[in-house]
C-alpha cells in the first residue's frame, strides 16, 4: 500500500484529513490507582505487585485521592467541564498484560469533558483543538520475550493510573498534531502531574487518522495508529497513513476501520484487528467502586493551587528579566529549565547570562545526551557559583563550558571542581610567554601570513596558544604576548 500511496502523492491535495489523537499519561502518584503498590517507573519484574494487583478473588479496589487530585488540575488546565458525579466501568476483553483480564475505566461518565487546547502553527492565528474526554483509568502490565522465545508478564506497570485525554478529530496534519502534544505535554509538566516521557511510556499517543474528498463534510473512515513512541515516529506515521489511505481511495478500494501499528524502523505500518466499537468491550458499571463526587469546594481548591502557567511565565519572563520574546519561549517550554534559569537568576546572576548559557550549552547537552529537562540534575546555587566564576574572569569562556557539563549533569561543585583539575585561567606572564613563543615557532607560516597583512592568521596563533594551554590561558593576555612577539620580529 505505501508504494500506491507514492503513485497517487501528487492528488493529496484533493483530499482532506482529519486526525484525533488519544493520549495516555501515567500520573506522578506514589503508588497505583486502586491499591498500595509503588507506581515508579522500573524494578525487578513483579515486585510492585499485590493481590488486588495481580487479580486475586476476593480483593477491593480503594481509589487514590492524589491521582484522582491530579487528574482534575489537567481537566481545569484544559478548561473542560467538570460534571458534578462520575463513575468507573469494567471495560472488558482479553488482556494477556492484564491479571484481571478487563480494565478499569470511565466510559459512560468520564471524570473531565468538553474542554479544549489553543495551538499556534502561524504566528497570530491560534486554533482551538476539542477535547472530548479525559478520564481516569489503569494501566495494563508488560510483556517481553526472553531468550527462549517465551513470552513473560511484569505485573509492576500493571494498576498504575493514568488520564486518557481524548480530542475531536479537529488537527489537519502532523504538524498540528505535534503542536497539540506540545502544548499538553507542557501544560501536564507545568502541573507536576506527569514527567510525560514517550521513552519511558508515561506519556503515550494513539492516532485516529481519516481522509475525505475536499468539500465533503461526512468523515471517512478512520484507523488507528499505535506504537508511536516519539514524535517523530508520529510524524511519520500520519504522512505514511494518510497517503496508503488516498492510494486505496483512488485505486477505488474502501478504507478499513481497523487498529494498525507502526513500525519505524520499517517506514509503515500492519494491521493488528478490525477496530472495536464500545459495545466489543461489554461496559458495565464496576460493582466494587463508588460513584465519585465532585463539590463545588473540591474544585475551588483545584483551581486555587494552579500554578502559573507556561503563557503567563513566558510574558513575565520578558517583563521582569528582560528577556528576549525568544529566549522566555524556550526557557519555558520545560518547568524544570524555566525553575533553573529563575532561581539561578535570582542568586544575583545577570538574567541573560543565565538564559544564553542553558539556551546554548544546556538544549545541545539534552539533544547530545537524549536526555529530558526533568533529568538536568543543576542546582541553582552551583550554576549561580559557575557563572560567577566565568563573570570574576577566573575561567575561560572554554573552562566555563567543559564545567557547565559538569554542573548540569552531575551537580558538582564547580568551585571544587575548577581548583582540583587545575582550571582557574592561567596569567602568569612566563608561563604564557614560554608558551606562545613554541607556537610561533611551529607555525612559521601563520606568522609569515600575519607579517603579510593577514589579520585571520593572529587569530588562529591564538587558537594554537589556547589549545596548548588547554584552554586555561587568557585570550586577552595571549592576544598582547602574541603581537608583541611578532612586532619584535619585523624590527
Amino acid at each position: 500500500m505505501p508504494e500506491e500511496g507514492n503513485r497517487n502523492a501528487s492528488k493529496t491535495g484533493n483530499y482532506e484529513t482529519a486526525i484525533g489523537v488519544e493520549v495516555h499519561v501515567e500520573l506522578a502518584t506514589a503508588t497505583k490507582l486502586f491499591c498500595a503498590c509503588k507506581a515508579s517507573f522500573g524494578g525487578k519484574p513483579n515486585t510492585h505487585v499485590c493481590p488486588y494487583c495481580l487479580g486475586m478473588p476476593g480483593t477491593l479496589p480503594v481509589l487514590n485521592r492524589q491521582a484522582l487530585e491530579l487528574a482534575l488540575s489537567v481537566g481545569v488546565a484544559l478548561h473542560c467541564t467538570i460534571p458534578a458525579w462520575s463513575r468507573f466501568d469494567r471495560k472488558n476483553y482479553f488482556y494477556p498484560d492484564n491479571p484481571q483480564n478487563y480494565q478499569v475505566s470511565q466510559w459512560f461518565h468520564p471524570l473531565c469533558k468538553e474542554g479544549y487546547v489553543e495551538i499556534e502553527i502561524k504566528e497570530d492565528a491560534p486554533k482551538r483543538i476539542g477535547i472530548w474526554n479525559l478520564h481516569l483509568e489503569e494501566d495494563a502490565g508488560k510483556l517481553f520475550q526472553d531468550e527462549a522465545d517465551q513470552t513473560l508478564l511484569d505485573a509492576n506497570r500493571a494498576g498504575v493510573p493514568l488520564i486518557e485525554i481524548v480530542s475531536a478529530p479537529d488537527m489537519q496534519s502532523a504538524e498540528e498534531v505535534l503542536a497539540f502534544l506540545d502544548v499538553l505535554k507542557t501544560t501536564i509538566g507545568y502541573l507536576q502531574a506527569s514527567d510525560c516521557k514517550l521513552q519511558e511510556g508515561s506519556m503515550r499517543v494513539d492516532v485516529n487518522l481519516s481522509v475525505r474528498k475536499a468539500g465533503e463534510t461526512a468523515l471517512g473512515t478512520r484507523t488507528e495508529m499505535k506504537n508511536l513512541n516519539s514524535f517523530r515516529a508520529i510524524t511519520r506515521a500520519i504522512n505514511a497513513e494518510r497517503e496508503r489511505q488516498i492510494g486505496i481511495l483512488e485505486a477505488g478500494g474502501s478504507v478499513l476501520q481497523e487498529t494498525r501499528r507502526w513500525d519505524d524502523a520499517k517506514g509503515t505500518s500492519y494491521s493488528m484487528r478490525s477496530k472495536e466499537e464500545a459495545m466489543d468491550y461489554r461496559y458495565f458499571p464496576d460493582p466494587d467502586l463508588p460513584c465519585v463526587y465532585i463539590t463545588e469546594e473540591d474544585l475551588a481548591r483545584v483551581r486555587a493551587a494552579q500554578p502559573e502557567m507556561r503563557k503567563d511565565r513566558k510574558r513575565r519572563f520578558v517583563e521582569e528579566f528582560g528577556l528576549p520574546e525568544y529566549d522566555a519561549g524556550l526557557l519555558t517550554q520545560s518547568i524544570h529549565l524555566a525553575n533553573l534559569f529563575e532561581n539561578t537568576a535570582r542568586l544575583g546572576i545577570a538574567p541573560k547570562k543565565v538564559s544564553n548559557f542553558l539556551m546554548g550549552e544546556g538544549l545541545r547537552l539534552l539533544r547530545e545526551k537524549e536526555l529530558d529537562p526533568a533529568d538536568v540534575k543543576a542546582s541553582p546555587e552551583h550554576l549561580a557559583a559557575l557563572l560567577r566564576l566565568h563573570d570574576e574572569n577566573k575561567i575561560t569562556n572554554t573552562v566555563a563550558k567543559e564545567v557547565f557539563a559538569e554542573v548540569f549533569l552531575n551537580d558538582i561543585d564547580p568551585e571544587s571542581y575548577v581548583a582540583e583539575h587545575g582550571l582557574l585561567t592561567v596569567r602568569e606572564e612566563g608561563v604564557l610567554r614560554k608558551t606562545v613563543e613554541r607556537v610561533v615557532e611551529e607555525n612559521q607560516k601563520s606568522v609569515a601570513d600575519y607579517l603579510g597583512g593577514k589579520e585571520k592568521a593572529l587569530g588562529f596563533l591564538v587558537g594554537q596558544t589556547m589549545k596548548a594551554m588547554r584552554g586555561q590561558a587568557d585570550p586577552a593576555a595571549v592576544m598582547a604576548l602574541l603581537k608583541e612577539i611578532l612586532d619584535q620580529s619585523v624590527i
